[in-house]
């Protein structure tokens, strides 16, 4: 069996099960460049409270704790990941491919440039260009990455606009492999019902009620603030529509699940919608799939998302969608009209219009949602897998 050696920082939920079917078809180990204190439970500044996962991330397949030796270690930093001795444990190793999950820490790129020529390198990451940045600043990074991904012989694109993104900093088409952005679909499909009732009977919402989503960081870039004024003005300017559609905007609601620096500020701006506004702490994943199938329609409007997997995880639960067009999932997973829409961020009437939509055509989720769980089935674990085992048994 051909050897890969992975490179990344530290057990991620939407990692481990790729690292677990791998170690079934390949001889791998997984070098976590952190070290222990990247598995060890830690204080998350953007959810405001210590997060300890509650998946297996360390079992059914080899890996190893690197030491860093970085005066502030950590993900959030290039200089926070620094391993004496990473070259010499791959080398150890002796793998035929090493694949590199971010270039900016110092070590990551450290193998990146040890490596180069001698064994194949490869690359996973999920930047876009959709970010807008003054002209100077693009002129230096596309100078710099075009130097990083010189090093890279293959890049594993999760979908469309980050192989925009490969593309634009000089790698070729034939460099390119589709291996998507993928959560584990059937966790979420798993039906849930009598949890899921539970929660919204928690929460004093009616099972024949329609519930908006959005789960995340309750933080800037996330936008929930735009999401909440744009289905409070949803509700307003619809409360002079004929009766039918009264009775329908009294039956919305809007769940906020999760923590950030916003959640004070959005609490005070519920005002008179206290009882059709609602907010639940971080959920850990084991929870999350009864707090999908509680709800109708997931709504992610990011100013800058470079994918965002939870839409995956609302898909997987059959939920519709709602995203805003600076979310980088959007090209390949939300198609308008038929598993939900994407909204213009430039132009936030439309997320209003969409939400009204929804209000006056409750059912309307319900096909939608169908749709999304098709739709998701083939953006799985096991299509990544078979991709990277299928360039690993091409290397002689």
């Amino acid at each position: 069996m051909k050897k890969l050696a992975i490179i990344t920082t530290h057990p991620i939920q939407y990692h481990f099960p790729v690292f677990q079917l791998l170690a079934k078809q390949c001889r791998l180990k997984v070098f976590y460049t952190w070290g222990i204190a990247g598995v060890d439970p830690k204080y998350d500044p953007d959810f405001r409270k210590e997060i300890i996962w509650d998946l297996p991330f360390l079992e059914d397949y080899d890996y190893e704790l690197l030491e860093n030796i970085a005066p502030d270690p950590g993900s959030h930093h290039g200089k926070g990941i620094v391993n004496p001795d990473i070259i010499k444990k791959i080398d150890a190793f002796t793998p035929d491919a090493i694949l590199v999950y971010g270039y900016i820490y110092h070590s990551h790129l450290q193998v990146m440039r040890h490596f180069k020529g001698k064994i194949p390198i490869w690359f996973r990451g999920d930047s876009t260009l959709l970010n807008n940045l003054p002209l100077y600043k693009k002129i230096i990074k596309n100078i710099y990455l075009r130097w990083i991904y010189n090093q890279v012989d293959i890049a594993f694109y999760v979908g469309l606009n980050n192989k925009a993104y490969f593309k634009q900093f000089g790698l070729k088409e034939e460099q390119l492999v589709f291996a998507p952005h993928a959560i584990d679909n059937d966790r979420f499909a798993i039906h849930h019902n009598a949890e899921a009732a539970e929660l919204r009977k928690k929460l004093n919402i009616p099972q024949q009620e329609l519930v908006f989503l959005f789960a995340g960081k309750l933080e800037p870039n996330k936008n929930p603030k735009l999401l909440l004024k744009e289905f409070t003005s949803a509700v307003e300017e619809n409360r002079n529509q004929p009766e039918g559609f009264i009775s329908n905007i009294r039956k919305a609601h809007l769940l906020f699940v999760g923590n950030g620096v916003l959640e004070d500020k959005l609490k005070s701006q519920v005002g008179n919608l206290n009882s059709q506004v609602h907010f639940l702490e971080f959920q850990n994943q084991t929870q999350m799939p009864i707090v999908y199938q509680a709800c109708d329609i997931f709504c992610l409007p990011s100013m800058n998302e470079t994918w965002g997997l939870a839409v995956n995880e609302a898909m997987a639960a059959g939920k519709a969608i709602i995203v805003s067009d600076q979310v980088g999932c959007a090209i390949d997973l939300v198609k308008p009209g038929i598993n939900g829409f994407i909204f213009k961020l430039k132009k936030s009437k439309e997320l209003r219009e969409l939400m009204s939509y929804f209000i006056k055509n409750p059912r309307e989720s319900m096909m939608l949602g169908e749709k999304s769980r098709e739709i998701i089935s083939s953006w799985c674990f096991n299509q990544q897998v078979n991709t990277l085992i299928r360039e690993l048994n091409k290397i002689r």
